[in-house]
């Protein structure tokens, strides 16, 4: 049975006069894939940002089990280019105290795919592949919730397969998901559930098929067309 995981209550941000988000709440299960799209703009890093405590709400708050850990993928990689991707692997999982850091680094390379990777320095990695070691640092404490933002913008089709893959063997394991994606497909395909925001609110939280329903023909034509209705 799934159980609530993390929840976000009325979130709201303001950067000046600018409302990035507004009043925005919902629940994630335990195991479950969840879906923020929307137009640029809309709010889905400030969402993301809030949910890791990366950046403080203006009103709102966010919710977690306590000692849970939550493991936050921005798209910018924040790691060091003159390692390689075992040094970097080793050093987040000691920065993140991880029990046994070299169980946790074999394990990661091979559910990755990036084993026969790991003795190569990171700046002389195309973007694919230092955007699945930035993943793989996110996810190597192996938190409670993983929050990933646009993590296949840069991967080719076989990589964005590998990872989803990855993603899923995660959710299975009872690692709640939340990802931000411009591709409404990847989306349909990927996710239990989706939230539509647009100038900072939410305005749907459902599946894909319900998302589906508002218009005659594929996911991002609905889409379209809900964003239309809405007057977005």
């Amino acid at each position: 049975m799934l159980t609530p995981t993390l929840q976000a209550r009325s979130l709201s941000k303001r950067f000046g006069d600018r409302v990035a988000l507004r009043d925005v709440s919902f629940l994630l299960e335990s195991g479950e894939i969840l879906a923020v799209i929307g137009p640029n703009g809309a709010g889905k890093t400030t969402l993301l940002s809030l949910l890791a405590g990366a950046a403080k709400p203006t009103a709102g708050e966010v919710i977690a089990p306590p000692g849970e850990r939550i493991g936050w993928v921005p798209q910018q990689t924040a790691l060091y280019s003159k390692l390689s991707v075992l040094e970097n692997l080793r050093l987040f999982a000691r920065l993140e105290r991880v029990a046994d850091p070299d169980l946790a680094v074999a394990a990661m390379l091979e559910q990755t795919g990036l084993r026969e990777r790991a003795g190569e320095q990171l700046g002389r990695l195309s973007g694919g592949n230092r955007q699945r070691v930035n993943i793989a640092i996110g996810l190597i404490a192996q938190p409670a919730v993983a929050l990933l933002d646009e993590p296949s913008a840069s991967l080719d089709p076989r990589q964005r397969e590998r990872l989803w893959r990855f993603i899923a063997a995660r959710a299975q394991a009872g690692t709640g998901i939340v990802f931000t994606t411009h591709d409404i497909a990847e989306a349909e395909r990927y996710a239990a559930r989706v939230l539509v925001l647009a100038d900072g609110e939410l305005l749907f939280s459902g599946s894909p098929a319900d998302l589906r329903s508002h218009g005659s023909g594929d996911i991002e034509s609905a889409f379209v067309s809900f964003l239309r209705e809405r007057g977005h």
